[in-house]
């Protein structure tokens, strides 16, 4: 009988999964491989939050196989070498995946395909995690995007929606000792940090269509106007499954496109979804083809842009929801009890550390990808260097988020605020927003006072702008042609 090895990586689901499908359908029996090796993805390996997402996660499609007749086998190691002894070990006469886009991962499938193929060995991967493929949409003249709007409006016309592949109903799979049990790969926290998480989250591949489900249900036909509001569930929290492949981009497009089948409110909330989506595919569209923008700037200007020195006691009480901001630090709160945040919030809180704190967009990056369980190399820098201005279709420098203006218009009554920021409960109206106007009630909340004052550091941070765009940069262009239009 000829075997098939399935190597999993993030496409941890049965369903809509094209290498699996595609193994089934040419091999009697099929092994189904996760390598831990962390080390490869460097200098971007997982983070904390994603550790205690990964142990979940695989932990729920073992079980998934094991419905089907097999199971999940676990190894740790060099990753081409762990899978030729494997090939050995059953004489599989295939190894199949499905792609990922980062760097490190690139390089490294590239040559194991290489290898495999060289052996003789049928080698092949798919594409399970994006609608299009980063090569597949370009501009007129065959070079990458750098703006979104027409990056989308391309893919869009493009899209064309099908039915997603079934799971399968059971899998042969050959008995091989040799692995590992989940819990060795020592994936959660020894300080048990993670209470929050398990309230929050139900990792795994039914845990994904849950989300989906009620998102359908309860948000898509307000989605554009919820979705701003952070103490409301007004967003479909998919982010999660979606990097760890717990429910593909065209399941979601697909039940996107039924459940708003002739409900033109459900259709107006369901294409500025689907928008978001497109970000997704954006942001995978530049890392793959700018991959040094996930450390460098990708706006060359920016190099020389005055960061002040990093300060370890600000940047510490940014990340501890310390500033004295309320809804900047009901945002890192958040962030630490549940690995997630608001992606309104996800805005505030990187504006007021870029521009305010004038702190490297990098350090913000980092402690996102160390906290965040849908921690996504593509999507983390294309959201940190678009709020610090040094991304493509990025927000302009001189557009600084103020905290208090937009807490007042998405949190008018202070519900996200209160819950996060208990010490405020006391504060009514928009005094919670900005609570250092009442200073002896100030001092008895024990809240924080601010640790900047908001318009000089804004001064300070377009000064700074002005030392590195030379005239003629297009948002220095695009500002003064606004001005003499007004």
């Amino acid at each position: 009988m000829t075997v098939a090895i399935v190597w999993f990586r993030r496409d941890f689901r049965l369903a809509d999964n094209p290498a699996l499908a595609a193994a089934l359908k040419a091999y009697d029996r099929i092994l189904p491989v996760y390598i831990e090796a962390p080390d490869e993805e460097a200098p971007w390996a997982p983070g904390a939050a994603s550790r205690w997402w990964l142990h979940h996660s695989l932990t729920s499609l073992d079980a998934d196989l094991s419905r089907r007749g097999a199971s999940l086998h676990v190894r740790t190691g060099n990753t081409f070498e762990t899978l030729r002894a494997l090939v050995d070990e059953t004489r599989a006469s295939a190894v199949y995946w499905n792609r990922l886009y980062e760097p490190a991962i690139v390089a490294r499938d590239s040559r194991i395909k290489e290898s495999l193929r060289a052996s003789g060995i049928d080698a092949q991967s798919f594409n399970a995690s994006l609608l299009f493929e980063p090569w597949d949409i370009a501009t007129g003249q065959h070079t990458p995007y750098k703006v979104f709007t027409p990056f989308w409006r391309n893919a869009r016309a493009r899209l064309e929606v099908r039915q997603p592949l079934r799971a399968p109903r059971s899998i042969d799979s050959p008995h091989l000792g040799g692995g590992l049990a989940i819990e060795a790969l020592d994936l959660l926290p020894k300080i048990r940090w993670d209470a929050g998480f398990g309230k929050a989250w139900t990792p795994g591949e039914a845990g994904a269509h849950k989300a989906l489900d009620r998102f359908l249900e309860d948000a898509i036909g307000d989605y554009a106007v919820r979705r701003d509001v952070p103490a409301e569930r007004g967003t479909s929290r998919l982010s999660p499954h979606l990097h760890f492949g717990e429910i593909s981009p065209m399941q979601v497009v697909a039940s996107l496109e039924a459940a708003s089948h002739g409900s033109a409110k459900r259709r107006a909330g369901a294409e500025t979804y689907l928008r978001e989506i497109g970000w997704r595919e954006f942001s995978h569209h530049l890392l793959y083809h700018f991959p040094e923008s996930a450390e460098r700037n990708l706006d060359p200007a920016f190099d020389a842009f005055p960061w002040a020195r990093l300060s370890a006691a600000r940047l510490a009480r940014w990340k501890r929801g310390a500033t004295g901001i309320p809804i900047v630090d009901a945002g890192m709160r958040e962030l630490w009890a549940t690995g997630w945040m608001h992606n309104r919030v996800r805005m505030l809180v990187a504006s007021f550390l870029t521009k305010n704190l004038r702190q490297h967009w990098l350090a913000g990056a980092r402690w996102f990808w160390d906290t965040l369980v849908d921690a996504d190399l593509a999507n983390n820098t294309q959201g940190w260097q678009w709020t610090a201005g040094s991304g493509a279709d990025a927000s302009p420098y001189f557009r600084i988020f103020n905290p208090v203006t937009q807490g007042e218009r998405f949190d008018p009554d202070g519900e996200y605020v209160r819950r996060w920021v208990p010490e405020l409960a006391a504060f009514e109206g928009k005094t919670i927003h900005k609570p250092w106007t009442d200073a002896e009630r100030l001092r008895a909340s024990g809240y924080p006072e601010p640790m900047v004052d908001l318009d000089t550091s804004r001064e300070a941070a377009l000064a700074a702008y002005r030392t590195c765009k030379a005239p003629g940069h297009p948002h220095v262009e695009a500002r003064s042609a606004r001005k003499k239009r007004r």
